[in-house]
């Protein structure tokens, strides 16, 4: 049995439609095409079939539009700020001046040496990719390219 999924907020599907066909963002166009083919009485898996989406993030865009309305629609990723640097501004800049010069123990600085300096700062534990990230990111030239054999 195919499911039904309410859309019922007291707005006529023409409404609906309308809103859609002004929708700029591609993200938000599409979930207003959702909720209106919903509007017309299809079911979740005849919108899945017109619009590509699976039938469960039908039932989700349907539970979002039905708790927040028109804003429970569109692209959500736009409003996450991602996660907090793992340095501050002024550790950046320290780490930064830090590798223009050697490394602790000697040697040039890799993943392993800033993923350290980064541990000693923050107080918990830094992965080398983390390491590796703010290396590439803060000093892409302090680490030269290992010499090469020349060819005669």
């Amino acid at each position: 049995m195919a499911r039904r999924v309410n859309i019922d907020d007291g707005l006529d599907p023409r409404e609906l439609e309308l809103r859609y066909r002004k929708a700029r963002d591609p993200v938000e166009r599409s979930h207003h095409q959702i909720i209106w083919l919903l509007a017309q009485g299809k079911t979740a898996r005849e919108v899945a079939s017109v619009t590509g989406y699976s039938t469960k993030w039908i039932g989700t865009i349907a539970h979002r539009y039905s708790v927040y309305g028109p804003q429970g629609l569109g692209d959500r990723r736009h409003r996450n700020p991602g996660a907090v640097p793992f340095l501050s501004q002024e550790q950046a800049q320290e780490l930064e001046a830090a590798l223009l010069g050697p490394a602790p123990a000697g040697g040039v600085w890799n993943c392993r040496r800033v993923a350290e300096w980064i541990e000693a700062r923050i107080g918990r534990k830094v992965s080398l990719q983390r390491g590796w990230d703010y290396l590439q990111r803060l000093a892409p030239s302090a680490n030269p390219a290992r010499s090469r054999r020349k060819s005669s």
